[in-house]
């Protein structure tokens, strides 16, 4: 029988040393975004997971920390703390509060967030066999360094924490799901928890990683601190595709090729003026095999989009950006749709939630890439419009306030 996980540990007592002068005077967590400390944030999060019980590692200036979030019943979930001296490392932190963890737990760091489902962590933990299992970003954009090298199922093959094997690719981002027995391969020197474990566990073939694209947010230096903000700043976004959903469906196996084949579905134009109203903003995600067959340019491609947008703003109504594939079915690509890759590229150009955005289109492929993308989805037809749809969010969000 699987063992429900029902605590998170939070490693947060170091100094912080990269964000000061902020850390001066205050721990790292306590750096405010939207008017509130980062890790709160984290805690948020950690109790939409259903996860009851968290335990906190202090170290540096704890009191600043515990003083804030106290024993956790503002956020209606049990928060206990261990403080060690702030010179311990991640290894002598965690086997000092080892008699305070559970059989298995959830790490996590103070200074990364990553808007991951959980349960499809879980899932994805039940199914390897896993001593540990973090989540690792797979920095295909090359935003961080790399420190990693994993196999098709997950498994880690190379750890270096030092990031100069040649090859690496993906970087571990903390949401890592712990089996207590693994705090046996910490010595009782002061050490760094993953310099120690992870190598050894990769030895046993014991380290998985579950791998996202969602790009993941940090306080952790001042580099990142400006898209860390512009992710949780307040921001409404919805995905919309285009064939069968705005405009009429060509035949199966044709295509839109000029700008006067390109006609609106009844009720479309009204539901992105609908949206622009309420202030969300559209994006455009549409495959464009076309393109690779042959059968339309990507100039044309623009015009019928020109065209489309210029219906808009005969309204006063307007579509944020357009993101399409050109790539032919078979070309493989992590654009296409079911694929969500034009996702992916979408959440790192505007500093997107994916978690909190919403997909409408009228094929199948539309839903599965959305949902591989994390986003709420919403499948549409004739007798379910979109704006129906739009209707029907704008009256949910209403009800909300």
């Amino acid at each position: 029988m699987n063992q429900k996980i029902n605590q998170a540990v939070i490693l947060a007592g170091g100094y912080g040393t990269r964000l000061k002068p902020f850390t001066d005077t205050n721990p790292k967590p306590m750096f405010p975004i939207e008017n509130k400390p980062f890790l709160e944030y984290i805690i948020e999060q950690i109790k939409s997971f259903e996860i009851d019980n968290i335990l906190i590692l202090l170290g540096y200036k704890p009191e600043k920390i515990m003083s804030y979030f106290q024993d956790g019943s503002k956020w209606n979930i049990n928060i206990t703390y261990s403080i060690t001296p702030v010179e311990y490392e991640t290894g002598l932190r965690i086997k000092e509060a080892k008699d305070l963890m559970e059989n298995k737990f959830l790490l996590l760091y103070c200074d990364n967030y990553c808007p991951v489902d959980f349960k499809v962590l879980e899932d994805f933990y039940q199914k390897n066999d896993a001593l540990l299992q973090f989540t690792a970003y797979k920095n295909s954009d090359n935003y961080t360094n790399s420190n990693l090298k994993i196999a098709d199922d997950g498994l880690v093959e190379v750890y270096d924490k030092k990031r100069i094997e040649p090859n690496l690719q993906g970087v571990d981002i903390g949401y890592a799901i712990v089996d207590k027995s693994v705090l046996s391969l910490i010595p009782d020197e002061n050490c760094n928890f993953e310099a120690v474990a992870y190598p050894e566990l990769v030895k046993q073939k014991k380290l998985y990683a579950y791998v996202t694209e969602h790009r993941y947010y940090s306080i952790g230096s001042w580099e990142r601190i400006e898209l860390t903000k512009a992710f949780f700043k307040p921001k409404k976004f919805i995905f919309l595709d285009r064939d069968g959903t705005l405009n009429k469906r060509p035949p199966k196996a044709c295509y839109i090729e000029k700008p006067d084949e390109f006609i609106w579905l009844e009720g479309a134009k009204e539901a992105i003026k609908l949206l622009n109203n309420e202030n969300y903003n559209i994006l455009h995600i549409t495959n464009h095999p076309g393109i690779a067959r042959g059968n339309l340019t990507e100039d044309m491609m623009h015009k019928i989009h020109n065209k489309m947008n210029n219906d808009l703003e005969e309204i006063d109504a307007h579509i944020k950006d357009i993101y399409y594939c050109p790539h032919n079915w078979d070309e493989n690509c992590e654009c296409r749709k079911p694929k969500p890759g034009m996702f992916y590229q979408a959440q790192k150009d505007y500093s997107l939630d994916l978690s909190k955005c919403i997909m409408i289109g009228d094929d199948e492929r539309d839903i599965e890439a959305g949902t591989a993308a994390g986003c709420k989805c919403i499948l549409i037809d004739e007798k379910y419009t979109l704006l129906d749809a739009i209707k029907s969010i704008i009256g949910d969000n209403k009800k909300c306030i």
